[in-house]
C-alpha cells in the first residue's frame, strides 16, 4: 500500500500557540490557502480512498484537498491527535510556567511525558500504529490518502524509523499540510519515501 500522510492546515489555536489536542479548533485563512494549494501541488494523484480524523480542523483540510474528487472520505476517531486533558484549550506559555516539568518533558523528553489524565505519546504511537496497519491489512496495492495530527504522524513515522519515543520531535518539522509518503505491506511495517515534503535522499 502507498499512503499518504497529510496533517492539518494552521488553526486559530496554532496561531495563538494554544494547546489543541482533541479538542476542537478551526483553520484560518492561511491554513485554507495551506490546503488549497496542496490540493493544486497532488491533483495529479488518484487515491483508492481517503482517511481523515473526525476532528473539525482534519474535517476542513480534507473539504479543501480534496475538493477536485468525489472521494468518499471515512473518519476516524483513532486519528485524532493525542489527547491532553485539562492541558487543552491553555495557551503552552501557561503551562510551561505551571507545569514546567511536563512541558519539558513533552517537547524535550516525550518518552517520559505523563500527565494525569492525558496520553502518553507510548499510547499514541500505539494507536497510530495500529489504526494504520488496520488500514494496511484491508488495502494491499492501493494507493490511500491519511489527514492527521502533527503529533500522531510523527509518532507512527518514529516507529517506522525504529527510533525512540525520546527521539520524537527529531526534524524534520512536521509542518501545517506536510507531505509523507510511506509504502506499507499488509502488516503495517513499511520504509518513509518522503517525510514531510522532504525525499528521504533530502532527509
Amino acid at each position: 500500500m502507498e499512503l499518504h500522510i497529510f496533517r492539518h492546515g494552521q488553526t486559530n489555536w496554532n496561531e495563538e500557540r494554544r494547546v489543541q489536542g482533541q479538542s476542537e479548533s478551526q483553520l484560518t485563512d492561511l491554513g485554507v490557502k495551506q490546503a488549497q494549494e496542496l490540493s493544486e501541488r497532488i491533483r495529479h494523484l488518484d487515491f483508492d480512498q481517503v482517511f481523515c480524523s473526525s476532528s473539525v480542523r482534519t474535517r476542513q483540510t480534507a473539504e479543501h484537498i480534496f475538493e477536485h474528487t468525489d472521494h468518499d472520505v471515512q473518519y476516524l476517531d483513532s486519528l485524532r491527535e493525542i489527547f491532553l486533558g485539562h492541558w487543552e484549550g491553555h495557551l503552552y506559555n501557561e503551562i510551561a510556567v505551571q507545569d514546567p516539568d511536563s512541558y519539558r518533558h513533552f517537547w524535550e523528553e516525550p518518552h517520559l511525558f505523563n500527565v494525569v489524565g492525558a496520553e502518553s505519546f507510548s499510547n499514541l504511537q500505539k494507536r497510530a500504529v495500529e489504526t494504520v496497519g488496520e488500514i494496511a491489512a484491508g488495502h494491499p496495492q492501493q494507493k490511500i490518502a491519511l489527514v492527521s495530527h502533527g503529533a500522531l504522524i510523527k509518532s507512527f513515522l518514529c516507529h517506522l524509523e525504529k527510533r525512540p519515543l525520546s527521539e520524537l520531535w527529531a526534524p524534520p518539522q512536521m509542518h501545517n499540510c506536510a507531505h509523507s509518503i510511506v509504502n506499507l505491506d499488509a502488516e503495517g511495517s513499511g520504509i518513509i519515501l518522503q517525510y514531510a515534503d522532504q525525499s528521504v535522499s533530502e532527509k
